[in-house]
């Protein structure tokens, strides 16, 4: 049985695959596999324009189809068949990717079988820029997609006489995203605020091996403060372990980055032993900490870690939210690998 799913996923990259031109070292290509249904429509499509129109919003990449020989060729400025970065090639693909499903919509007669749309991180490679572009592009598309319509027959004329009457009728594409990137979540989220959608974390209780959809209805679903919410649990509890400070340096990290620092020890700038705290952290979170072999805190490093913490949270007022349930107040994993189901 065919499927009915146009998916943007690891599988969806393998589909492309670089020709380097290692004997002339001159004419390097993107090869498309051709015999993949992904590329079903492509050549009567001519989807050049489209991509470009994407494309042009992220990088200044040039690149020419060649459906004879099933490549692509990018060029900048005056070089020509360069290789580009793998940033650039996942950008590229993905533009490729959002044209196709703008036909889909569109209802163009090479597609018709697609009913659903399955996107997995879009944004590898990207930088959080990109990232932003990115959702924002994409919630363009899935509010085009849930408003899709389509021709339906209402009723034959009379015979004798020539057509038919017909209406249009919601034809909705269906779709599901998944994503571990937080900020790609959270601007896909709000961008689609006003169209009824469901938001997801995957969620291990108890730290196991099964995993469980936690709906982010009633609850913020910024991944960093809710990761702070964990880690001011586990202070008051007593339950640190030396992976702790790995996640406390990554936050902090992340508000230095919104605040256009430079550096996490600027959300430390000011308070007492900022020079402390900051070569703690430092230091103890380059450690070969796993998160599969925790190793518990000595008592001195609990109390350093505390300190720490509620230096940044008296620094930075973030409203924590309440996101434990019975499973997480008896110590379970936070959650994580945001998914979205417009």
């Amino acid at each position: 049985m065919l499927g009915d799913t146009l998916y943007f996923n690891a599988f969806t990259e393998d589909l492309f695959s670089w020709d380097n031109d290692l004997a002339a070292d001159s004419k390097r290509v993107l090869r498309l596999n051709s015999d993949s249904r992904f590329f079903g429509g492509l050549k009567e499509l001519a989807l050049e324009e489209s991509i470009q129109s994407y494309l042009g919003r992220y990088t200044d990449l040039d690149f020419d189809i060649d459906y004879t020989a099933w490549t692509i060729s990018f060029g900048k400025g005056e070089a020509e068949h360069i290789k580009v970065s793998r940033g650039e090639e996942n950008i590229f693909i993905w533009c490729l990717f959002m044209a196709l499903c703008e036909r889909v919509i569109d209802g163009h007669p090479s597609y018709d079988w697609v009913r659903h749309f399955y996107i997995d991180d879009p944004i590898s490679s990207l930088d959080d820029n990109n990232a932003i572009a990115v959702a924002s592009d994409l919630a363009k598309l899935l509010r085009k997609a849930k408003d899709r319509t389509k021709l339906e027959t209402v009723a034959t004329i009379e015979p004798g006489e020539k057509g038919t009457l017909a209406r249009r009728v919601a034809d909705p594409i269906k779709v599901v995203i998944s994503s571990h990137h937080a900020l790609f979540f959270n601007v896909v989220c709000n961008e689609l605020k006003s169209a009824k959608h469901k938001k997801y974390f995957l969620h291990r209780p108890s730290g196991g091996t099964d995993y469980t959809l936690r709906a982010t209805d009633d609850t913020p679903f910024f991944h960093h403060v809710a990761m702070l919410a964990e880690l001011r649990r586990a202070s008051e509890s007593g339950a640190l372990y030396t992976y702790h400070f790995n996640l406390l340096r990554s936050i902090l990290e992340k508000t230095a980055t919104f605040f256009g620092k430079r550096d996490f020890s600027s959300c430390l700038e000011g308070v007492e032993d900022e020079a402390l705290y900051a070569r703690a952290l430092n230091l103890l979170s380059h450690g070969r900490y796993s998160l599969y072999e925790p190793v518990e805190m000595l008592e001195d490093n609990k109390q350093l870690f505390r300190d720490i913490l509620t230096e940044f949270l008296a620094k930075h007022a973030f409203d924590l939210p309440a996101l434990l349930n019975e499973d997480t107040a008896s110590g379970a994993a936070p959650a994580a690998a945001p998914a979205s189901a417009p």
